[in-house]
């Protein structure tokens, strides 16, 4: 008896020990639902939801004649999750149906591995449960259309394991043309200089946010969590292609020909400061030439003879001399506090200032700018930061001027012969750029202007920001020494002496400018016999009486070159591109304005439909889409009225040729592009003929001629 009621009494203690710990559970776990609730709540979603950044497109840097430089258009990483519970369901009975009809199918798509490869490696990856397989990248939207149709992948993301991962890929559609100053970098978006770098902020646009849930092995989209990207704004450049095209030919030309080791050649709008194009050429390894570096912008050099142009309207317009005074240049050749100077034609005896200029005699500018400024040195230096040679240029690309360097009398590195080496083109470091802004000043009745790259940001075409033109100097000196300045650049070419006639001169217009040829050392070595090489430049504008343009040519020889001087070199150049401008853009020039022709009441274009879309609702009128598929639409608007179609053969895939008369440079590029043909472009707005009739069919890599209107 005794025996029993001990075990009960054991019993009965365990019972209200578990009553007792039930009660517990049920008030720990009733607490944490009341209490706590919350923060458990967000803590689990914080473990299964993130956002995710949905990268806004890219703006578009245009020319200013509408040619696209620097566009965005959409390539795809193709990922595979074989962790995924639909492709592992049933001991993984869906993937071993479908491995091999679908290793065929990349392998025709692809063209890059077999079917069996394929297959392999897939069957490799789904063995390790590999969570983020990388089976092909940079896909084009073309190649995804057709990978959507394929086995297993159109069973869809949750079953088939299958991660599209979209993104832009940037691209320059003229390749080499002005690429340093665009600053697209081909391998790393972040090393993107030049006017991708500057203008950065406003092409990015916003990112936007999806907010993804975890679940199945993979993070599905949360309906209403979407915060939508702001597309980036486009930029139009102040460069004109055609200008491009021709300063870059005829830089290339001279550089090839004459084994360069690198160049630059710069166009400038003389009344606005434009720079309608700039072409920068550095000899490679290979020998091949590339934009490896901005010469025009960012790098400073010893000018030489160009810089004659700047002590002579000091001189000038300090009185000391005029065009007509005399100068005993000492038989070309002249000694300075034991520094030898010469010209390059050695016999010379009194000439004149201007005979001086325009046969480039170093020992007349050395010996006045000595005997004016030997003892007022600061007057001579306060001249050569007016014309701001002393300043960075202010041109709107970020850290890609070249810094200046003009020696003071308080630097350490000031000497006696410092003036008279200044004054012909020694002991001072400038850019071509800063160099081409005080002739341009010349050629614009003496107002210096900013140069600059950008000339207007749109958003969905319409301009929101207008650069307008900056004077930086209103007068760069006195109208009287602005006149013999002009006398003597002109004498340059038009003389039978000057050391541009022979290169230079024209019957059909008249150029004004300065040749220089600088000697500078070789890996610096120092300036003997065996370790000198030449730089020649050409610095001027066009037509004389009524400048347009001015143009600045810099280029570095080699021991090799066999020409070096600068009228045979970079004058050259500078005639080359002349000739092209002049031919297009001056000859027959007329200033009334043409009058206006108005257009067709009926709007036609042809574009992508969300584009189309949200040009549309931008501008607030109203359209209707009679077409439920594709990706294309042809608009047709007439008052204020838009109505969308589908185009036939442009929603189509395949190696069909569509026809794409009436698209925008940039829909037709990013249609193209994506079907494997490589583009030749010819004038600007849509397209209105093709060299490839719409409904032949093409092979991927050929060829097709645009003209657009």
């Amino acid at each position: 008896m005794e025996i029993k009621k001990d075990i009960l009494w054991r019993v009965y203690l365990c019972f209200l020990g578990i009553v007792l710990l039930g009660i517990m559970i049920l008030g720990r776990a009733f607490y944490i639902q009341r209490a706590q609730g919350k923060f458990w709540i967000s803590m689990s979603d914080s473990l299964h939801l993130k956002y995710l950044p949905i990268e806004a497109e890219r703006g578009t840097i245009y020319s200013e004649d509408g040619n696209m430089l620097s566009t965005s258009v959409p390539v795809f990483d193709v990922y595979v999750d074989f962790g995924a519970d639909g492709l592992r369901d049933k001991q993984g009975k869906r993937f071993k149906d479908n491995i091999d009809s679908l290793s065929i199918c990349l392998a025709q798509l692809f063209k890059d591995k077999s079917a069996t490869a394929y297959k392999k490696e897939m069957q490799i990856a789904y063995k390790d449960e590999q969570r983020y397989y990388a089976l092909k990248k940079k896909i084009s939207f073309d190649e995804y259309r057709q990978l959507r149709e394929f086995p297993l992948v159109r069973l869809g993301r949750n079953k088939s394991g299958f991660i599209i991962d979209p993104r832009d890929k940037r691209i320059n559609p003229y390749v080499l043309l002005a690429n340093r100053t665009i600053g697209l970098s081909r391998s790393d978006a972040r090393k993107n200089v030049g006017l991708e770098l500057t203008y950065d902020s406003v092409l990015r646009g916003t990112t936007g946010q999806r907010l993804m849930r975890y679940a199945a092995g993979t993070y599905i989209p949360v309906e209403g969590s979407e915060f939508a990207p702001v597309n980036g704004k486009d930029i139009i450049s102040t460069i004109d292609t055609y200008i491009q095209d021709v300063t870059q030919s005829a830089l290339m030309e001279m550089m090839v020909g004459n084994n360069s080791t690198h160049g630059t050649a710069i166009v400038m709008e003389t009344a606005t400061g434009k720079i309608k194009a700039i072409a920068n050429l550095g000899k490679q390894a290979d020998g091949s030439y590339i934009e490896d570096l901005n010469y025009g912008i960012g790098k400073a050099t010893e000018p030489g003879s160009i810089f004659k142009l700047a002590t002579l309207l000091s001189l000038l317009d300090d009185g000391y001399v005029n065009n007509e005074s005399i100068v005993d240049v000492e038989g070309g050749a002249m000694k300075f506090y034991g520094l030898r100077i010469k010209d390059s034609h050695l016999g010379a005896g009194k000439i004149s200032v201007k005979k001086a200029f325009f046969t480039s005699s170093n020992v007349a500018f050395a010996k006045m700018a000595n005997q004016f400024y030997e003892n007022q040195p600061n007057k001579f230096i306060d001249h050569l930061s007016k014309f701001h040679l002393d300043k960075m240029t202010g041109i709107d690309i970020v850290a890609s001027s070249g810094k200046p360097t003009i020696k003071r009398p308080s630097n350490r590195s000031w000497s006696k012969t410092t003036i008279p080496f200044m004054a012909h083109g020694y002991e001072e470091l400038v850019t071509p750029l800063h160099m081409l802004m005080l002739y341009n000043a010349v050629a614009n009745n003496g107002k210096m202007m900013r140069p600059y790259l950008v000339s207007s940001v749109r958003e969905y075409g319409v301009e929101i920001k207008h650069i307008e033109p900056e004077v930086i100097v209103n007068s760069i000196c006195s109208p009287q020494a602005l006149a013999q300045a002009k006398e003597c650049l002109k004498a340059v070419v038009d003389s039978l002496h000057g050391t541009g006639h022979k290169t230079l001169f024209d019957s059909l217009y008249s150029i004004s400018g300065k040749t220089g040829t600088a000697v500078t050392a070789l890996d610096n070595k120092g300036y003997n016999k065996g370790n000198k090489i030449y730089q020649a430049s050409f610095m001027g504008y066009f037509p004389s009486e009524n400048p347009k343009y001015s143009i600045g040519v810099v280029i570095q020889n080699s021991r090799e070159s066999k020409f070096i001087y600068g009228a045979d070199v970079a004058g050259k150049v500078f005639k080359q591109i002349a000739d092209r401008i002049y031919g297009r853009y001056i000859n027959n020039y007329k200033l009334e304005q043409k009058p206006n022709i108005p257009d067709s009441n009926i709007y036609n274009i042809v574009g992508a439909k969300h584009d189309l879309q949200s040009i549309f609702t931008f501008l607030q009128i109203g359209f209707t889409d009679s077409s439920n598929s594709g990706n294309w639409r042809e608009a047709r608007m007439v008052k204020n009225q838009a109505g969308m179609v589908a185009p036939a053969g442009l929603n189509e895939s395949g190696n069909v040729m569509p026809d794409v008369v009436g698209m925008g440079l940039k829909d037709v590029v990013y249609l193209l592009e994506n079907k494997g043909l490589k583009i030749s472009l010819l004038g600007k707005g849509k397209v209105i003929s093709q060299s490839l009739p719409a409904g032949t069919r093409f092979i991927k890599g050929q060829e097709i001629s645009l003209m657009l209107n």
